[in-house]
């Protein structure tokens, strides 16, 4: 088979969330498959370094385009040129790893993953820009127009049925896995923890959080729940968030800033990938309160790497730590900082959600998603 795939979500500087996704999942699918024909297509004005790709393998071609990105999604839109056009052969099928301008012969069927439908049911969360690229690109029209779509949990099935009133059999849901970067028997552990301790001025004793500062994040939350923690806490355990600046986070950075604890307070950016599992490794707890995920990968790398966590409550989180994470109401500041005191001061429950939560992280995998995504793409064929 000859199968197309939109590799667009790969051409950012630092790998956003679906561009780990994209990566993660091609890499494990073209570990097991050899024989299919993989034909991955991009946009890119200047010339893109294709050894930053580790697919060279035979049955992997590169398909470019060199339009400036405007120009070439406004002819996607238009409806002036179709992306198969840019493939030298016939394809069978085509994934999208993502939403984003399209357009494609009407004979050749694609799958598509969707992730979460946050831009649809949150859209205070986003900029106007954010809003407007999502409404141009028709989200709806393609979820409906798709063969089959893929999604990260039960919960964004049941957003689609309930929102884009997708039919259930057609949404098909494959858990994403962990890299395996994050693993407690990598034996460089301990070298890197100091590395990364020194590298980042990091405390002996910290709270995590890691993700995009957005308000989507529920970051303020964290913030004032820690200034609610008793002092012999706060003096033990300082506040570390981590992550690229998102969007719309004025409001998160000033409550840092005003916050009377500010000096237990830190933000770190955006980390390099193999910094992250040391940074949950060093960590004595992690918190993800966000008030809406399609999966939340941060939770499930955090409990591979042994730490304790909190979730919100919410959309797929409960799912997917599967009763491994200590869940709390993401509108009550009252009940996140309750729950930081009890596991910072429990050592029996404490680890107890350590070995829960390990014991789950374990069972996400790429090599399983990748042969899931396989056969997937064998029933549309």
């Amino acid at each position: 088979m000859n199968i197309g795939i939109d590799i667009r979500p790969l051409m950012t500087k630092n790998k956003t969330g679906v561009g780990e996704y994209t990566y993660e999942l091609l890499s494990a699918v073209f570990k097991l498959d050899t024989k299919n024909q993989y034909y991955l297509f991009y946009n890119a004005v200047k010339n893109y370094n294709l050894k930053n790709l580790p697919w060279q393998q035979d049955n992997v071609h590169y398909i470019e385009s060199r339009y400036p990105n405007k120009i070439f999604n406004l002819a996607l839109t238009l409806k002036l040129i179709k992306i198969d056009q840019f493939i030298p052969v016939k394809i069978d099928c085509w994934y999208a790893p993502n939403l984003n301008f399209f357009n494609l012969s009407s004979t050749i069927p694609y799958i598509l993953t969707i992730h979460d439908l946050s831009f649809k049911l949150f859209p205070e969360f986003y900029t106007a820009k954010q809003n407007f690229w999502h409404k141009i690109i028709g989200s709806k029209r393609q979820c409906q127009s798709a063969k089959l779509i893929i999604v990260p949990s039960a919960n964004t099935k049941r957003d689609l049925m309930n929102y884009y009133e997708i039919p259930k059999e057609k949404i098909e849901v494959i858990y994403p896995g962990v890299n395996d970067n994050f693993s407690l028997t990598n034996p460089n552990l301990a070298a890197d923890k100091t590395r990364v301790l020194n590298r980042y001025g990091l405390p002996e004793n910290f709270i995590l959080f890691l993700g995009s500062i957005e308000p989507r994040k529920n970051i303020t939350t964290i913030i004032k729940a820690y200034e609610k923690l008793p002092l012999e806490i706060t003096a033990k355990y300082s506040l570390i968030i981590v992550g690229a600046p998102g969007w719309k986070n004025k409001e998160i950075y000033d409550t840092a800033t005003k916050s009377p604890l500010a000096s237990n307070i830190k933000f770190i950016g955006y980390i390099a990938a193999e910094d992250k599992p040391i940074f949950y490794s060093l960590s004595s707890l992690f918190i993800f309160d966000s008030f809406y995920e399609g999966f939340g990968f941060p939770l499930i790398e955090a409990m591979r790497m042994g730490t304790p966590t909190i979730a919100a409550n919410r959309a797929s989180l409960p799912e997917i730590t599967d009763n491994a994470s200590y869940l709390v109401n993401p509108n009550k500041i009252s009940d996140l900082s309750q729950a930081m005191k009890i596991l910072l001061t429990d050592t029996e429950l404490k680890n107890s959600y350590i070995k829960k939560g390990h014991a789950v992280a374990e069972n996400y995998s790429w090599e399983k998603a990748a042969a899931n995504w396989l056969t997937t793409i064998a029933k549309i064929i």
